[in-house]
Parts: structure tokens; sequence; C-alpha cells
């Protein structure tokens, strides 16, 4: 595959290949549907993690496997948060892209049914957070592509179309991969407000959906140490700035949620908060999902 950051200037860095520089404004004008401008997600994040060995969010700093501590605060998120937020969901009238680790329907398979009477769009995950798939060969990070995915098209009667890797975890060829999977568009990658088309080597390309590394409540919560009341803030600023900027653009929200961070009371009451305040402009955005977004974007993105 050529190098589009590089074709022309010998001299310059090693680029990824995927896509070219376009700034926000010079690229071509769309809205969504019933006119809006702004298109809100939530990236319902459902991992399942092993137990005694593997990565994981930590609460505390991890002491020797069996790391019961941080394994426990991982799995109020599937016996409790999740549910929490799903109340929430129902309560507010968001649909959600529940972004899925394949573990998950053999560990809480209750859980995947209440998202599938919601209606929620279902993105694949990889196997489990408790990996990455971005270090592995080719033939493996196939395998484990094939794996999950077989899983949730078996689950879900169809194939899913977005994936988030494990721990935003890519190798040099997981777009080709994910193409060559059948997926339609991924959600790794941060760079933009837009979605925009990455190039693969089957030339069919996959689009990118902008996924939030900012308003995602891992980076927030668990890396800055940001409060509940903080996040929510975040969120509420992050979105009355981006309204007043989709006047003259079409743009993507995405929310990034964890059931054992978010599900948590206190933090479940200032999410709230922050969701009420975004519902409450529901006549002037696209409440959607990511799948819709990147159907709907699909023959403008560049």
């Amino acid at each position: 595959m050529s190098n589009p950051n590089r074709a022309n200037h010998p001299s310059s860095l090693p680029g990824h290949g995927r896509y070219s520089y376009s700034s926000i404004g010079s690229r071509p004008d769309y809205v969504w549907p019933n006119g809006t401008r702004l298109a809100v997600y939530l990236g319902l994040n459902l991992e399942h993690f092993a137990f005694g060995e593997g990565l994981g969010a930590e609460l505390a700093p991890g002491g020797p496997q069996p790391d019961v501590l941080n394994f426990a605060w991982r799995d109020y998120g599937n016996r409790v948060g999740v549910w929490r937020l799903i109340d929430l969901f129902d309560q507010l009238n968001f649909p959600t892209t529940a972004l899925v680790n394949s573990a998950i329907y053999g560990y809480c398979p209750d859980v995947m049914a209440r998202l599938r009477q919601r209606g929620d769009e279902i993105a694949g995950h990889g196997r489990t957070n408790s990996e990455r798939q971005g270090v592995l060969p080719e033939a493996e990070e196939r395998r484990l592509i094939e794996e999950a995915t077989s899983i949730l098209t078996e689950a879900e009667g169809k194939a899913p179309r977005g994936w988030l890797g494990p721990w935003i975890s890519q190798s040099r060829i997981t777009p080709d991969l994910l193409d060559e999977a059948g997926y339609s568009y991924l959600l790794d990658w941060c760079q933009d407000d837009q979605p925009i088309r990455f190039a693969t080597r089957s030339g069919r390309g996959i689009l990118s959906v902008p996924y939030p590394q900012e308003l995602n409540d891992i980076p927030a919560i668990v890396g800055r140490k940001d409060s509940a009341a903080e996040f929510a803030d975040m969120i509420i600023g992050n979105f009355d700035e981006m309204l007043d900027q989709s006047r003259t653009m079409p743009l993507v929200m995405g929310i990034a949620l964890h059931p054992y961070i978010v599900g948590q009371p206190y933090r479940l009451r200032e999410l709230r908060r922050a969701l009420r305040h975004i519902a409450d402009q529901r006549d002037r955005i696209w409440i959607t999902t990511a799948g819709a977004i990147a159907s709907h974007a699909a023959p403008f993105a560049i």
C-alpha cells in the first residue's frame, strides 16, 4: 500500500498510509437526519476479564495475582453497574452502541438479552480486555477477529458492522483484517470529529468513526483521576461547544462508558445530570448509534 503522507516528501516522517491530511473546514458539507448537525452516540463497553492473569484497568495499584481487588471492581460493572446504566438509558430514551467482548456471552448472557430487547447496536470488541490484539502475528490476530465475530453473529443473528479493539489495540494491518472480515467501520482512532475513510489493502477501504479518548471514563477517571462531577462537566461543556460548532459543519460526539466506572452510584448520579442536559436538546441533535453514523456518513467521507 502506498503511503500518501510520504508520496511527494521522501524526507518526511514515516506515516501509516491510511488517510491523507485534510482540514475539517475543507470537506464536503452534509447534514444528519432531520436536518441536524451534531450526532451524539454512547459507546457502552462491556468487558470480561480473566481471573489472576492478563490486563485490566485498576482502581488501585494491584498486588500479586490473583488481584482480587481490581478483578472484583471490574466485575461490579457486569453484575450491577450495567443494569443501572440501562435503567438510565431507558429513562432518557438513549440508544447505545454496545462494544462487546465475546466472552460476555458466556459469562452474563442476560445482559446481552436485555440490550437485544432494547434494540441496541452490538459492535465487536475482541474476545476479552485481558489481551491486546495489536501484538499478535497476522494469523493469530485474524483468528481473534474471526472468533469474536463468530460468537456475536451467532448470538445476534447478524454480523457486527463495527469494531473497537480491546485496549484500542491495533497492529499495522488491523484495518485490513477488519475490512477482510466484513466490517464496515472501526472506532479505534480519535483523530477527527467526522467519519473519514481509511485505505485498506483490498481497495475497498473502511470507515473510521470518531471514538472519544477525552470523553472516556477510563482516561478521565482512572487515568487523570477526574472526579465524577468533573467528568459530567466535561461532557456538558464538550456538548455545548460542539453544538455551537456544528452550525457550520456536521460533527460527531461520542461518549465512552464502562459500567464498572460510571455505574458506581455517585458517578451514575453525575452522569445522569450530563445526559439529561443532552436529552433536553434532543430536537436539535441526532441521538443515535455509531453504526447509523457510519451508514449516513459513508457517501460523504473522504
